[in-house]
């Protein structure tokens, strides 16, 4: 009969075998819809640059192929609301590269947590961290208080609830992108938001947030035209639409850009996120660092 110990090692080795299987079969998967649907093999549409480095899914790689479009090659000005213990959001990539901002957390705990795993970025002023919970009534305090420029470059907003109302909110700054939480579960063509409560707190259920629809009809009214979502079906991509160009896929609406619910794509190859005191070496250097090369014993 199995021992206990050996029961566990054996039930964790599989836990982290399915995980990547699963791992494996999103990215056929996402592959896969790539290279055959037609939709998908548009230059303009976003999804075929999705790649994950520190996002939850591939937002990081659509960031970047917007940010290259419009023209934004130097570190910008970025702000997220919800950014949970700060290892696995929208921004944290842009930090690593040079941007500063600010983020806004409403869960203690997790506030703790980047402060410690984020102490350097903090101390250099490159990130100012707020433990709050926005709401349509604070909103713009927060942003005042927070001294966010009423023009940026990035915009976040994933609290799992009231996403479109604190949009609307701060709507008197404008970010050049906004990626914002939609809920597919609502499907593309209906403007549809969950009736706004300034407490709410996601129940883990479908049962949140605002339609891609309601979205872009929001956005639109401001001047955001929507550009794409991810393959996950999760984030939404704006962009002001004086910055289109013809850079993008139109038109621009819910029902060209609506992705589905892949809530259970991974994107993750195992490796849990981490972030450590970190150096950002000069680029003035052309030699890079040295090192030593070893060879591998064979």
């Amino acid at each position: 009969m199995i021992g206990i110990p050996r029961f566990i090692e054996n039930a964790k080795r599989l836990g982290n075998d399915i995980r990547v299987l699963k791992y494996i079969e999103s990215q056929l998967l996402y592959r896969s819809a790539i290279e055959t649907n037609p939709r998908y093999r548009d230059t303009r549409r976003l999804i075929a640059f999705g790649r994950k480095y520190f996002s939850q899914n591939d937002e990081d790689g659509i960031i970047d192929e917007i940010l290259r479009r419009i023209k934004i090659r130097r570190p910008g000005f970025f702000v997220e609301i919800g950014v949970g213990t700060g290892v696995e959001n929208n921004t944290v990539y842009r930090l690593l590269q040079g941007w500063h901002g600010a983020w806004i957390e409403a869960n203690s705990r997790s506030c703790s947590s980047i402060r410690k795993n984020f102490a350097t970025f903090i101390d250099r002023d490159e990130l100012i961290l707020k433990n709050a919970f926005v709401s349509k009534e604070n909103g713009t305090a927060i942003f005042e208080e927070l001294k966010v420029p009423t023009e940026f470059e990035l915009l976040s907003i994933d609290v799992d609830g009231n996403d479109y109302y604190i949009w609307n909110t701060i709507m008197r700054w404008s970010p050049k992108i906004v990626v914002i939480e939609y809920n597919a579960a609502f499907g593309p063509s209906v403007p549809l938001v969950a009736t706004y409560d300034p407490g709410f707190v996601w129940d883990g259920t479908n049962y949140f947030g605002a339609s891609l629809k309601a979205l872009e009809l929001l956005g639109s009214e401001y001047g955001y035209m929507l550009v794409g979502c991810n393959f996950a079906g999760t984030n939404a991509f704006f962009v002001r639409k004086e910055l289109l160009g013809r850079r993008f896929a139109g038109p621009f609406s819910s029902e060209n850009h609506f992705e589905p619910p892949r809530y259970d794509m991974v994107f993750s190859d195992g490796h849990p996120p981490r972030i450590g005191p970190l150096t950002r070496l000069s680029h003035a250097s052309t030699n890079g660092p040295s090192y030593t090369r070893r060879s591998k014993t064979r």
